[in-house]
């Protein structure tokens, strides 16, 4: 990874290097490592939905993020804080930002997607709703 500009924390939107600085540390990001040891691990974890595919009937993929906004209203996070989560029937009434917590079998499974990048894969067993 090149060095940042020394002086990336005075840098404006528009400046060209504050652009290159982002594109890097995106990169970066999109391949922070995933932990081998949690491959195939039964979990529930806990996070904030952002769907990515769905119908009338509910979501069968999403994103599972640590944070409230992660993906929607600010950069995604590190890929190894983001769980691509899939289940082979529609969840319905789960939505965007909902808190829930997320029941299945670990992958070690990168993935891109428009809202941002997973290391990991869950393949639901349950969705509960937090609260």
């Amino acid at each position: 990874m090149r060095a940042l500009p020394p002086d990336v924390d005075t840098l404006q939107d528009g400046d060209p290097r504050a652009r290159a600085a982002l594109e890097q540390l995106r990169a970066a990001w999109d391949r922070a490592p995933a932990v081998p040891e949690l491959a195939g691990a039964a979990l529930r974890l806990p996070g904030y939905v952002v769907p990515l595919k769905g119908s009338k009937a509910g979501l069968i993929d999403f994103l599972l993020v640590p944070y409230l906004g992660a993906c929607v209203h600010s950069p995604p996070p590190p890929a190894n804080q983001v769980v691509r989560c899939r289940s082979a029937r529609p969840l319905p009434g789960i939505r965007l930002m909902e808190a829930v917590w997320a029941s299945g079998r670990l992958a070690l499974e990168r993935s891109a997607s428009p809202m941002g990048t997973a290391a990991y894969a869950l393949r639901i067993d349950a969705v509960v709703r937090q609260g």
